[in-house]
């Protein structure tokens, strides 16, 4: 299925991928293409076939942050317009953070700007060699508000107060230093590369793989408590007795492949 700033196609293994693709003004995005990822995002967590996102883009550069037009428009528009707005891309961000499924993020050329907050958004996230990526808001009288609690849990509080307020732009070495990216490959072998994250993906059980994720949500950053050893100790019991769990125990202790395989 086609959208009009987007590509969407899911193959036979449930992988879907979903391409930015507005090329020509370097996949910068405005309130429409927000309003489109949001809507594909609801549609495909709802997709049971869905087992694995790539999210990835057409041309030269991932992303070149917010589109110059759109930011030109929000300057004419009041507070309130300006908050409406804001809280879009926080419900897109939101949303990319939470998807039920993986989500790999796979990144050529530039991502400026909000681009840097949906790569942090994802679970796991590649780039070519020559990628490079700017927190640039400052340079603008802006700043990386809405993006900020996603890159700053992806880089770390450290770097944050270097690259917030001096938007340098920093090379894919360095966004791998710092825990952006998980991988940095040679150019044209960003999709190769991602089918080994993804192979390893598809021999999980998918629910569990699912309730690990809401797991790194529910304990990221929080003290131990009796509350999160609760929480952990009510997760695994869930796992065990579920479908998927029951089975994929069966399996093992069987010695057989489980059935989502």
């Amino acid at each position: 299925m086609s959208q009009h700033y987007t590509e969407i196609s899911i193959d036979s293994r449930g992988v879907a991928n979903l391409i930015l693709n507005r090329p020509e003004v370097h996949n910068a995005f405005d309130d429409q293409m927000i309003a489109e990822l949001i809507r594909v995002l609801d549609q495909l967590a709802a997709d049971d076939k869905v087992k694995v996102l790539t999210l990835s883009a057409r041309g030269k550069n991932f992303s070149a942050g917010a589109d110059l037009n759109w930011m030109r428009s929000m300057a004419q528009k009041n507070y309130q317009q300006n908050l409406d707005d804001a809280n879009e891309l926080a419900a897109l961000m939101h949303k990319l953070d939470k998807f039920p499924k993986p989500t790999i993020a796979l990144v050529q050329g530039a991502a400026f700007g909000g681009a840097v907050g949906l790569v942090a958004c994802c679970d796991m996230a590649l780039a070519e060699q020559g990628a490079s990526f700017c927190l640039s808001e400052v340079k603008i009288g802006l700043i990386p508000a809405v993006i900020s609690p996603y890159v700053m849990r992806a880089l770390g509080e450290r770097q944050c107060r270097r690259y917030f307020l001096t938007a340098e732009r920093f090379s894919a070495d360095s966004a791998l230093t710092m825990g952006l990216l998980h991988q940095v490959v040679a150019a044209g072998e960003l999709a190769s590369q991602a089918e080994s994250l993804i192979a390893s993906l598809l021999q999980n059980s998918p629910a569990a793989v699912s309730a690990a994720k809401a797991l790194l949500h529910n304990i990221y950053n929080r003290k131990i408590s009796n509350n999160v050893i609760a929480h952990t100790t009510q997760a695994i019991a869930e796992i065990r007795v579920s479908a998927e769990g029951q089975e994929g125990l069966t399996a093992f202790l069987e010695k057989r492949k489980p059935a989502w395989l």
